[in-house]
């Protein structure tokens, strides 16, 4: 047995590493994938402005997000009821942060800002994400850091337009509030207790966030009135219900799973390249002169936060 330990000894080590960059790789595709898929949300809050109330645009999303994972997650949520029971709090939290609040916002700030300052400023809340590991102790790292501050910079002169006195409209303040609270989210998703499941806690954080909704859905129904049902409102519902919160959201989740906040919310700051590439060809919004610049900052800053040290370094 003694001569079976030895032998086993070496190779477990050498298998850690890449295991280790497997999941980084992965980790690093899903955070880009929901970054994606995330940015057509920002220009579908702006075209629905003015025929979809906010709230509404919000509810119907998360409905149709419902429908979708349900075939999954009900059975996955009753599976584990006795865990989602017990840190019904937590899963409280993130539905009303990631859900509720956080879209709702978003889409109120489409009805006074482009599509391409939404999508610029709520790229910032990567940093957000960032100070909240370094306060539950995680080491950032001076190449992650510095990565950071390159994309940050990006987009600050995404938002500025090079200029020293940004001009900001009353929709960017939401956007800010929702910057806020996504990065508050994926803090929060990697203190995710083990025993739920990935599946189990995306429908009942859809569930929650969908029944906080309710009041303020019928709030707006009876002030405002509802939308008229036609393909102009109902297709970008669907994208939205489907693609950008179902699909986008597991995985965004997996992806914190995988690398935490701060590494994924790098990722994120390529969405305001993304958001500013479908703007202009979808609502026909001008791209800039500095975006190439900006583009150039962001994607170098991603690489360099991103990059996973070489395998003899880490030991």
């Amino acid at each position: 047995m003694a001569v079976l330990d030895r032998t086993r000894t070496p190779v477990e080590p050498s298998a850690a590493p890449g295991r280790a960059a497997g999941g980084l790789g992965a980790g690093l595709l899903l955070a880009a994938v929901a970054t994606v898929l995330w940015s057509g949300s920002f220009v579908t809050a702006r075209g629905l402005h003015d025929s979809v109330p906010p709230v509404q645009h919000a509810f119907w999303r998360w409905v149709i997000a419902l429908v979708a994972v349900a075939p999954f997650g009900v059975r996955a949520a009753w599976r584990e009821r006795a865990s989602l029971r017990k840190h019904v709090t937590f899963v409280t939290l993130a539905a009303l942060l990631g859900v509720t609040v956080y879209n709702t916002l978003v889409n109120q700030a489409g009805l006074t800002t482009s599509a391409g300052n939404m999508g610029m400023i709520m790229a910032a809340s990567p940093v957000l994400m960032a100070v909240y590991e370094r306060l539950g102790g995680a080491r950032l790292g001076p190449r992650r850091v510095a990565g950071t501050l390159v994309a940050c910079t990006g987009v600050v002169l995404l938002v500025s337009k090079g200029s020293p006195t940004p001009d900001f409209a009353p929709g960017d303040l939401w956007v800010v509030g929702a910057a806020v609270c996504f990065g508050s989210y994926s803090a929060l998703l990697r203190r995710r207790p083990k025993e739920i499941g990935g599946v189990a806690f995306l429908f009942a954080t859809f569930v929650l966030g969908t029944l906080m909704l309710l009041p303020a859905f019928a709030v707006s129904v009876a002030v405002q009135g509802g939308f008229a049902v036609r393909p102009g409102t109902v297709g970008p519902l669907l994208y939205v219900g489907v693609v950008s919160s179902a699909i986008a959201f597991f995985a965004w989740n997996k992806a914190i799973a995988l690398v935490g906040a701060a590494r994924a919310g790098v990722v994120y700051y390529l969405q305001p390249v993304c958001v500013a590439s479908l703007s202009y060809v979808v609502l026909g919004e001008d791209v800039g002169r500095t975006r190439g610049l900006c583009l150039a900052l962001i994607l170098g800053g991603v690489v360099l936060a991103s990059a996973n040290r070489p395998a003899h370094k880490r030991r």
